[in-house]
């Protein structure tokens, strides 16, 4: 290998530079220099998190070939610009609007806009927008808003219009509250000056002797048979350790979770870490390269032979329910689950068919990508105490123990620590990829690192569930519901995770928001040789509400009334019971849709006077919510120690993945210590660690803030009786010493007290599972071109009532962040084909341009305390993504007649629609779906216990 030397000025310092001419990138070379702010995601120059400056110019480093470089040439990186003692105005004004949320694409966007504000010190709004668009910086996190709002605020500092403290306000109340308030999140100074690591950087820094790991992915079929591995030639690869096949494997080889399901036919244990016999998914490992450099060990890795014989491939749910389909799990038929509902009577046919108006519609939402920015990274490595510790972004830390037996290891010599995390938004409650680190270090006793390339993350990972929904709605002549009927078709892909919750969902939300009389459903899982289904934020509901939130817009219309009218009438009011028969915990829809009334009705009244046939405006409105918490058996841990200067430390497993765990511990512990006068640089936050923290959960289903929040509540309010001495002052540390009272507590928050009933599986999913719930109403403006039919969000706003916001920053985020995935949900992003959907880009993630932003992307909060709620707070994220999705395709009805069932709502789909109406023909709209079985027909045998 010829080694060549070149002379560069980085960040202000003349520096020479040894690299490979033949491949090294620029962004190689300056992490090789330790300047870990410059982060490679996608590898492929679309996400932005890469960008440094190079000679005044905006560039991606990790597609900037070093041997394309100069003599002399210019690299500003964002260490050259700030530190944490010495903030650039951007680095202040990104931690002071919580524009740093995961943090991954922070030092990319910071250093992007410190050349933007060089060029043009006073920007507009959409003039930043652009140059993101342009620039590719991508965020998956915020929104984008709160990323502009930083660059204006950035700019008026430049520009000596205010001062650099005075990018902070409302950091606490009058009492000295920081609860909420717009407090900063700890870990942001980190994130805005390129410090913290994520798991490629502290892959760089592991010890020698680290051995490095890479997948073997055959990315051939998504069904075969496996007929021979052949690893010789691998084996005889430059630094290879070992090529490991699941016959090196020790333990079960599987991350499998019994499923306890009366009407599920699936054993839980289908998903192996190393295919032995058969390929389900494109995406499956069948072994891992293990050697001394990654480069070594991705040359064995692609030198490792599978001779594979292709099977039939049922890549969708429709295909894998037909009658000749072939098992894709030898043990289970391919409908493998289902979960029936009833309300109110066991059979709706009747109402319905007696009733006034009756719509009936089928409905697709697709296998939606979570596409953070990092793919995935793990460590593995045996501890100071021969526990075998797995480092990743995991975002359920305990239900990693898993692990263990699938490597086979005792569970007591397995530990868990989270890394700071590149985004996740789900997937990574499970713990496949990170398996694979553990199984590398088990193998061959050393540390060792595993990290994806982002195509094989996209091929790996799991996906929104996509489903297919035939649905019936009937009125009365007045325009009231009087029944609803479904059946539902969920396609889990290739692996269970997660199908029973999903079930759940389904007897949950499909029609959560109304007051709904008669109920009769089903739910069923669908196994197919796709990505397979798992955790995405609000999972379960967002499918639902597009099937509901449909129905409402097509009854309205029946019935002669406006689509807010109709809604207005059938929400759900004191004394109206959910879907599961138990009364809502809330009522408060007509708060909310009276906060929404004037903007919707004026953005009416604006659409009509301002559409074109070239431009096309139109309004769209849709209601939804989301649970709080995991139901009646849910539990939290947290543990809080005194320390000898009277500070405390804060143990919990809240997995921050940038919603805000860090900020979350800190303003409940703050809070929760006011007696104390405890300030919030006397918190130290000792979290994600399985050794030292207790269980606090799961980092979904909206729960963290709720369970971790009462378990710190508890906690400290433990240590402060003990802390108490008779005339009510507090004991300090030494006096408790002196005194032999212990300063270290640990407890458990439970919702046994709430007599939470959990769903029915068996009848009729009744039930009353979750404690609180979080409620929204989203309206919409978009406009189409009339001629390529393409559909741009021009405004979306939110009406929310989420409880007591705990944090504005971090909930603020969460809002935007999610309102675009919704808005990415209904317009672009797609994992289908799996030789083209190997990126972000490719799978639709959406731009700055593609997202509104400044008042007209806005959200209101309706803060009605929870009496269960830590602070009177509820959950918070995914309240955001249920619901939004379906007020853009209502609204690209609205703008050109043309209603859209199966997302997304692409220009081709929109433009055919408007073609066949110009013609006099009626748009496209599905055949009601072919799901296996007539839905009563397996009722009934549901019933009798036959299915």
């Amino acid at each position: 290998m010829a080694i060549k030397r070149l002379y560069l000025k980085i960040n202000g310092v003349d520096r020479y530079v040894e690299f490979d001419p033949a491949k090294d990138t620029l962004a190689e070379i300056l992490r090789r220099f330790g300047l870990t702010s410059v982060k490679i995601g996608c590898g492929k120059g679309v996400c932005g998190s890469c960008s440094v400056i190079l000679n005044g110019k905006v560039i991606r480093s990790c597609t900037k070939k070093m041997d394309t470089l100069n003599e002399f040439d210019e690299i500003t990186t964002v260490e050259g610009i700030g530190t944490p003692s010495n903030l650039h105005p951007l680095q202040e004004a990104w931690i002071a609007y919580g524009a740093a949320q995961c943090g991954f694409c922070t030092p990319g966007f910071i250093i992007s806009a410190y050349q933007l504000l060089k060029e043009n010190v006073s920007p507009t709004r959409e003039e930043v927008r652009d140059w993101f668009t342009k620039h590719r910086n991508i965020c998956r996190c915020t929104g984008y808003k709160p990323i502009i709002d930083a660059v204006m605020a950035a700019a008026k500092v430049m520009r000596g219009e205010m001062k650099q403290e005075e990018l902070y306000t409302d950091l606490q109340k009058e009492n000295g509250s920081i609860y909420n308030t717009h407090y900063p999140r700890p870990t942001a100074l980190a994130k805005v000056t390129g410090t913290l690591d994520y798991g490629d950087d502290v892959g760089l820094k592991m010890p020698p002797g680290t051995l490095q790991v890479a997948i073997v992915q055959p990315k051939k079929y998504s069904h075969a048979k496996i007929l021979g591995i052949d690893i010789s030639e691998a084996e005889k690869m430059p630094g290879v350790e070992k090529i490991i096949l699941a016959s090196d494997v020790k333990g079960t080889n599987n991350l499998g979770i019994p499923i306890q399901h009366p009407h599920s036919v699936a054993t839980g244990f289908d998903m192996p870490l190393l295919c032995f016999d058969k390929i389900y998914n494109y995406g499956d490992v069948v072994a891992l390269a293990v050697a001394d450099t990654m480069d070594h060990a991705r040359a064995a890795a692609a030198a490792v032979k599978v001779d594979l014989e292709p099977l039939p491939e049922y890549n969708n749910l429709l295909d894998a329910v037909k009658p000749d389909a072939m098992r894709i799990h030898d043990d289970t038929p391919n409908t493998m689950m289902y979960q029936p509902i009833h309300k109110g009577v066991d059979d709706v046919r009747e109402t319905i068919d007696n009733s006034e108006y009756v719509v009936e519609t089928s409905t697709y939402t697709t296998r939606e990508p979570h596409m953070p920015i990092e793919g995935d990274v793990a460590q593995a490595y045996y501890d100071e105490d021969g526990m075998l510790t797995v480092q990743c972004k995991s975002q359920f830390l305990y239900s990693t123990f898993g692990i263990a037996f699938a490597v086979g290891i005792p569970p007591e010599k397995y530990r868990c620590v989270m890394n700071p995390v590149g985004g996740s938004f789900g997937y990574s409650t499970i713990a496949r990829p990170y398996a694979l680190a553990a199984l590398a270090t088990e193998v061959t006793g050393k540390p060792t690192n595993l990290s994806f390339t982002y195509e094989e993350f996209m091929h790996h990972s799991g996906k929104r569930s996509p489903s297919f929904i035939n649905a019936r709605l009937a009125c009365d002549k007045e325009g009231k519901i009087t029944a609803l009927e479904y059946d539902a078709g969920i396609d889990k892909g290739a692996y269970h995770d997660v199908s029973f919750e999903i079930t759940e969902r389904f007897a949950r939300f499909l029609g959560f928001p109304y007051d709904i009389p008669e109920v009769t459903g089903l739910a069923r899982c669908v196994y197919t040789n796709h990505g397979f289904g798992t955790a995405y934020r609000a999972f379960g509901s967002p499918q639902c509400i597009m099937s509901m939130e449909t129905m409402a817009d097509e009854m309205a219309e029946k019935c002669g009334m406006d689509p807010f009218e109709w809604r207005f009438k059938n929400i759900a009011r004191p004394g109206a019971t959910m879907i599961q028969g138990a009364p809502f915990h809330e009522y408060p829809y007509e708060q909310l849709m009276l906060m929404a009334k004037d903007h919707y009705y004026d953005a009416v009244k604006r659409a009509r006077a301002e559409s074109t046939p070239e431009k096309r405006r139109g309004v769209g409105i849709a209601i939804g919510a989301y649970n709080t918490s995991g139901g009646g058996m849910d539990e939290a841990g947290c543990r809080i120690k005194l320390n000898p200067d009277n500070s405390v430390s804060v143990y919990n497993t809240w997995e921050d993945i940038g919603q805000g765990g860090d900020i979350g511990t800190l303003v409940h512990t703050v809070e929760a210590f006011r007696p104390l006068g405890l300030k919030p640089e006397q918190v130290h936050l000792c979290i994600n660690d399985t050794k030292t923290c207790p269980n606090s959960g799961l980092a979904g289903a909206s729960r963290s803030h709720f369970m971790s929040g009462n378990a710190t509540i508890m906690t400290a309010n433990k240590l402060m009786d003990a802390m108490r001495k008779e005339d009510g002052t507090y004991r300090t540390y030494d006096e408790m010493v002196a005194e032999g009272i212990e300063t270290d507590y640990t407890c458990v928050y439970n919702l046994a007290h709430l007599n939470l009933t959990a769903t029915d599986r068996v009848k009729d999913g009744q039930g009353d599972p979750s404690p609180t719930y979080m409620y929204g109403v989203f309206v919409s403006e978009v406009e189409v071109d009339g001629n390529s039919g393409k559909t741009k969000c021009l405004s979306m706003k939110g009406y929310v009532d989420i409880g007591v916001v705990g944090n504005y920053l971090s909930v603020d985020g969460q809002a935007y962040g999610g309102m675009s995935h919704s808005i990415g949900f209904a317009l672009q992003e797609i994992y289908e084909d799996f030789k083209k959907h190997n990126n972000i880009a490719a799978c639709g993630v959406p731009t700055a341009n593609d997202i509104p932003d400044g008042d007209n992307f806005t959200i209101e909060y309706a803060e009605n305390p929870r009496a269960c709620g830590p602070q009177g707070s509820a959950g918070c994220s995914e309240v955001f993504q249920s619901t939004a999705h379906v007020a853009v395709i209502n609204a690209i009805k609205d703008a050109t007649g043309v209603r859209i069932y199966e997302l997304p709502a692409t220009p081709t789909k929109v433009k055919a629609g408007m073609e066949a109406i110009a013609k006099g023909e009626q748009p496209y709209k599905p055949a009601k779906y072919d799901l296996g079985s007539d839905m009563y027909e397996t009722l009934a045998e549901l019933a009798a216990g036959q299915a």
